[in-house]
């Protein structure tokens, strides 16, 4: 742990949970849909839903899927931000049950992806993306993550882990999931650093995998 840890984020207050950590979480949901998007609709689970205007976590959330880090000073006019850039953005509370109480699902549509993200904030500005459009996944924005969906078909994680040691990738932490056997699955994978552009082209045209994404950290 170091010092920072203890402070907190460097950010745009008031709260390292609801503020700097909601954005964050957002960061990344933009970052999974690789696109700029065209609407998000926000999901408000438990404290989030109950305090998240005096803490700014509307603000904040708003900021992130605009690409915008804790610390950026329009973070605090980022609803004015979204409609100037045509981004339609909707709040609802929802009730997820037994998750963490700063959790929100995200729902983004863009021109070619529509996506649903769900994530919590942990406190100090840590967070986790739990689940992708239904998958178990694990996404702090500590490490470079890679996250793949592809065919459920026997091998694929042996390839993708060999594609990442010739880059000299070492992998950090490893989640597979899937819906039934023979369908859709998904991967994602925290790295000791990004993997280059070749290899990440080469996953990309393989046949079982229909969809990748390179995610870079948020947390600096």
């Amino acid at each position: 742990m170091g010092l920072l840890d203890m402070i907190g984020p460097v950010m745009v207050g008031p709260s390292s949970s609801h503020t700097a950590g909601a954005c964050r979480l957002a960061l990344l949901a933009r970052h999974l849909l690789g696109e700029k998007p065209r609407r998000v609709e926000f999901g408000l689970h438990g404290s989030f839903a109950k305090t998240g205007k005096g803490h700014g976590t509307h603000l904040a959330l708003t900021a992130g899927v605009l690409g915008l880090r804790p610390d950026d000073e329009r973070l605090k006019e980022s609803l004015a931000l979204a409609e100037a850039e045509g981004v339609e953005v909707v709040f609802k509370e929802v009730e997820l049950g037994d998750v963490h109480p700063n959790t929100v699902r995200m729902v983004l549509e863009g021109e070619r992806e529509r996506l649903v993200v769900t994530g919590s904030s942990l406190g100090g500005g840590l967070v986790r993306i739990f689940d992708l459009d239904g998958f178990e996944v694990r996404i702090t924005g500590s490490a470079p993550t890679l996250v793949i969906r592809n065919v459920d078909t026997p091998g694929v994680v042996a390839r993708v882990a060999r594609v990442l040691a010739d880059d000299e990738v070492n992998i950090a932490y490893l989640t597979v999931s899937r819906k039934k056997r023979g369908g859709e699955a998904m991967m994602s994978l925290e790295m000791d650093r990004p993997l280059s552009d070749k290899p990440l082209e080469y996953l990309a045209y393989l046949s079982y995998i229909l969809w990748v994404r390179q995610i870079p950290p948020v947390m600096d």
